[in-house]
């Protein structure tokens, strides 16, 4: 029997966890997070323009629009290191702080968006769209990762003590 160097990596439950976290991150980005309505329907999603020109709610649009590929890639790099497990676990707190930046950086444009239309007296209606809900159990998944890197590590420093 012959060994093969990819059946370790796949051969671990965290690379599952962090691909599907990679998987929600990269899928977030084509469905917008806020829906906001006064008339006319206006998204709020990575990679869309609006004609708010407001400073603050264009910087919280780019946050979100760098941070999601962001996060899938760290998630997809921190796979390929499964033989450095502190590297790995770094990795995923990366990621896990890229999270938070996509999450805060949605809220803060719906937040900006909804002032916005309340300071020019526009009645509206508003709610959270699939893109939001596609981020919510990406911290779940990196905690999972994360957890699985630990118990490989408590695992293979138990060998080295023998």
């Amino acid at each position: 029997m012959t060994f093969n160097p990819v059946t370790p990596m796949i051969a671990r439950i965290q690379n599952l966890y962090l691909f599907l976290a990679a998987l929600l991150a990269a899928a977030s980005m084509f469905f917008p997070f806020w829906s906001f309505n006064a008339g006319h329907l206006i998204l709020i999603s990575d990679f869309s323009a609006s004609a708010i020109t407001e400073v603050q709610y264009s910087l919280a649009c780019y946050a979100g629009t760098l941070s999601s590929p962001l996060t899938a890639i760290v998630s997809i790099a921190a796979i390929f290191f499964y033989s450095k497990r502190a590297l790995q676990s770094k990795l995923i707190l990366l990621a896990m702080a890229l999270f938070i930046g996509d999450l805060l950086s949605a809220l803060t444009a719906a937040h900006f968006m909804n002032q916005h239309f309340e300071s020019i007296g526009t009645v509206i209606t508003h709610r959270p769209e699939a893109g939001l809900f596609m981020l919510l159990p990406e911290p779940v998944l990196l905690w999972l990762a994360l957890q699985g890197v630990k118990k490989d590590d408590k695992i293979a420093n138990a060998y080295k003590r023998l």
